[in-house]
């Protein structure tokens, strides 16, 4: 899969949207990338997250003994990324504001894990689940994400990052953003937002 054909899946799905957006990240853009309306079609999902895993180097990939992602977003994510292995999937929850395991997940000490997401931005939900995996004993080997539209880091504490597509996109604090300045008021769609 190109990133072309990512980036015509999004637009075809009418997931790659323009406007004023608050992230959940807390940055302003004026890009925002709804992986839901694409993954809400099981052919895209499944072609995605295999060619997500694919882009992980052979020997890597035979390390990995259990995909996990973040709620809500990555769920759909670390299913796809679990089937495509032949592997199990779990995912991350917020319990009194912490990213953890629960549902009776559970990890085998040092068991290995690739860290999976829908969007990254700032990697703060990656670096969550990541710390969750941890405090569970498993051992984080790997990480990607569909899309990364961070401008750029390349791992996490270590861990190789992995994304399909690396997609910049413009980003501003809300005290830098040129929209809000123009008087514009964002809106703030996906999980945590308006829908």
């Amino acid at each position: 899969m190109t990133a072309d054909d990512v980036v015509n899946l999004y637009k075809n799905d009418g997931a790659l949207l323009q406007g004023h957006f608050l992230l959940s990240s807390g940055l302003h853009s004026d890009t925002y990338l709804q992986s839901a309306k694409v993954l809400q079609n099981p052919e895209h999902a499944a072609a995605l997250c295999a060619a997500m895993v694919a882009g992980i180097p052979a020997d890597l990939r035979q390390q990995i003994r259990c995909v996990v992602g973040p709620a809500m977003g990555a769920v759909l994510v670390s299913y796809e990324c679990g089937r495509a292995l032949g592997l199990r999937s779990l995912f991350t929850e917020r319990e009194n504001g912490q990213m953890v395991l629960r549902r009776g997940f559970a990890l085998s000490p040092g068991e290995a894990v690739l860290v999976v997401e829908d969007i990254t931005t700032t990697g703060g939900s990656t670096r969550e689940c990541i710390a969750a995996v941890e405090a569970a004993g498993g051992k984080v080997v790997a990480s990607s994400a569909i899309i990364d539209r961070s401008a750029g880091f390349q791992d996490f504490d270590g861990i190789p990052f992995y994304p399909l597509l690396r997609l910049p996109v413009r980003t501003w604090s809300a005290e830098t953003c040129p929209l809000c300045a123009a008087g514009d008021v964002p809106v703030k769609p996906g999980s945590r937002g308006l829908r």
